[in-house]
């Protein structure tokens, strides 16, 4: 599944149905356009939050069957009600923008759960409303899988996260294996912070396991994407051991190697 810079959602995979990537691209320019209001350039926080307010009264406009007023929000507009899309995931997502301006730590792995529920599980529950299979069962599997991603992606990203002073490891955790703060802006690996980041990528590669029969109920495309995209995220995890825990050092990144030994897992996937 190709990610691009907004890297919860897959956009012009070549596996998605051609009649769903206009309804995809405006999801994500949706997407990507708000998060970039909360992550890039140097505007005041301040700013940002008020620019993020505007995209919620947007989505009020939406609601309240008021004329979008923005390209971007016209496309949205017609997206929702060609497909009946609910409004809550987009303001889960706005809600997870607006958190990452003001908050940079999380004390509790429940906390960053939380987080996640907004900041990642909405897009799997907007790609199982256009395929039409967003049943319970499906998004709570759904859910999981998103939130595991999310946290993959914090792993995997500690010290892009660290240069912009923000930590997503839950402070209990860096406390019962005994690493502090300061180790971590220092990019300091030893035995404490191996035993941490084993902890964590079992602990992801236990909720994405646990879920990954989502994959194989689902029909068709969604189903090869979605094995993909597990595929994708559990070979991240391997990656991270493979380099002992040094992110800092080697970010791991999917390669064409990758993609091929990725494909043959997907194929066996029972």
């Amino acid at each position: 599944m190709p990610i691009n810079h907004y890297e919860n959602f897959p956009v012009a995979s070549l596996l998605l149905p051609a009649r769903l990537r206009p309804a995809v691209n405006a999801i994500y320019a949706f997407a990507r356009s708000a998060d970039d209001i909360a992550d890039e350039g140097d505007a005041s926080a301040d700013q940002r939050l008020r620019e993020l307010n505007a995209y919620e009264a947007a989505l009020d406009r939406i609601e309240q069957g008021h004329a979008a007023d923005s390209q971007l929000f016209q496309a949205l507009q017609q997206v929702i009600a060609e497909y009946g899309l609910p409004l809550t995931p987009f303001r889960d997502l706005l809600s997870a923008f607006k958190q990452d301006i003001v908050t940079t730590r999380y004390s509790q792995f429940s906390d960053l759960l939380d987080y996640c529920r907004r900041s990642a599980n909405p897009v799997g529950a907007l790609m199982l409303h256009l395929y039409g299979a967003a049943n319970p069962q499906n998004l709570r599997d759904s859910d999981a899988i998103c939130s595991a991603l999310q946290l993959i992606n914090f792993w995997q990203d500690v010290a892009i996260d660290g240069d912009k002073t923000r930590i997503y490891l839950p402070l209990e955790d860096l406390q019962r294996f005994g690493v502090s703060q300061a180790q971590l802006a220092g990019g300091t690996v030893d035995h404490a912070w191996r035993r941490l980041m084993e902890f964590e990528i079992q602990r992801a590669r236990s909720m994405m396991t646990g879920a990954q029969d989502l994959a194989l109920r689902l029909p068709g495309r969604i189903g090869w994407e979605l094995r993909l995209v597990i595929q994708g995220g559990l070979r991240i995890l391997e990656m991270l051991e493979a380099v002992d825990y040094d992110m800092f050092r080697q970010r791991p990144k999917l390669g064409k190697a990758d993609w091929l030994l990725l494909a043959w897992r997907a194929l066996r996937m029972r």
